[in-house]
């Protein structure tokens, strides 16, 4: 992290941003905002326009913490402008944002590193709507948004393909559905934090994922040491694969029923949820690490690769 003469070092925390997840971001922002005054630094809250960059020259901070989520802030958009701006920042950097937001692409990755993933593909929506582009059971979601925004489960037995809303884009992925318990770990650096089994009545949506009660976060995972390894080390190589920074959650399936044969890699979060409940904190305050503490060692591992 660039040291300024400042005893306390200035940190902007970007938050809100105009992509689907905002409101999720306003949350992570403001958490972490709190948590960084906590530890001492001098914050201050951005709700990120087009007019980021004059603000950002105008605050002058010594570090950005970027708690946006969702396009433009975390696929490797903001990554450039703070790259071009000279500004440590926080979490990974342009390519690593640009391919972790890319999921199909991002499976390609993986695929290459030797990581268990599901068969999918990209297709057009009206073509998603108008026929079975693979056999059922499937999943249907955007390529390029989080939080289970959009997304559309397929069940074996359905007769008719999925009447996609209009505001899914013009290109979805289509992925083979993989059964099982919702298992996630969180890497901070070099360091898989552990393993969370989420749980839930149904499929872990947006409403899971963010309403109250919506669900329930066992942590540590009660699985087998086999499977908490497992979840550590394609975790830990997952991160390594895309090129991550700083923290990263990477998100599984697990099929009980299949041993470590039915451990599925989903996704790799650059930019995980950072409320004080959220995943990835859980983990860190397992691990015996404050929010206060999480967030600010984000901030001392803030970097600019220009």
């Amino acid at each position: 992290m660039a040291k300024s003469s400042r005893t306390s070092p200035k940190v902007a925390v970007l938050m809100g941003g105009p992509s689907a997840e905002r409101e999720v971001s306003l949350s992570s922002g403001r958490a972490c905002a709190a948590a960084l005054r906590d530890a001492g630094y001098q914050v201050i809250e951005v709700d990120a326009g087009s007019d980021l960059p004059e603000r950002l020259r105008d605050i002058a901070p010594d570090v950005v913490f970027n708690a946006l989520h969702g396009r433009w802030g975390e696929d490797g958009c903001v990554q450039g402008m703070l790259e071009w701006m000279g500004l440590a920042y926080t979490h990974s950097g342009v390519l690593a944002s640009a391919l972790a937001m890319d999921k199909q692409k991002s499976k390609q990755v993986f695929q290459t590193a030797g990581l268990p993933v599901v068969e999918s593909c990209l297709a057009a929506r009206d073509e998603v709507r108008a026929r079975h582009v693979m056999a059922p059971p499937y999943v249907v979601k955007p390529n390029n948004e989080g939080s289970s925004v959009g997304i559309y489960i397929v069940a074996a037995d359905a007769n008719t393909p999925p009447q996609l809303d209009d505001t899914m884009p013009d290109t979805v992925m289509v992925e083979t559905y993989a059964p099982g318990r919702e298992l996630t770990t969180t890497v901070m650096g070099d360091r898989a934090l552990g393993v969370t089994d989420i749980i839930t009545e149904g499929w872990y949506d947006y409403h899971a994922k963010y309403a109250a009660g919506g669900s329930r976060h066992v942590v540590p995972a009660d699985i087998p040491d086999e499977i908490a390894q497992a979840c550590h080390e394609y975790a830990l190589r997952a991160h390594r694969a895309l090129g991550c920074r700083g923290v990263s959650r990477t998100d599984f399936r697990w099929d009980e029923t299949r041993g470590l044969t039915g451990l599925i890699l989903l996704e790799t979060n650059t930019q995980p949820g950072m409320t004080a409940t959220s995943l990835s904190p859980e983990q860190a305050q397992v691990a015996g690490l404050s929010f206060a503490e999480f967030c600010a060692w984000m901030v001392e591992d803030a970097s600019c690769n220009r």
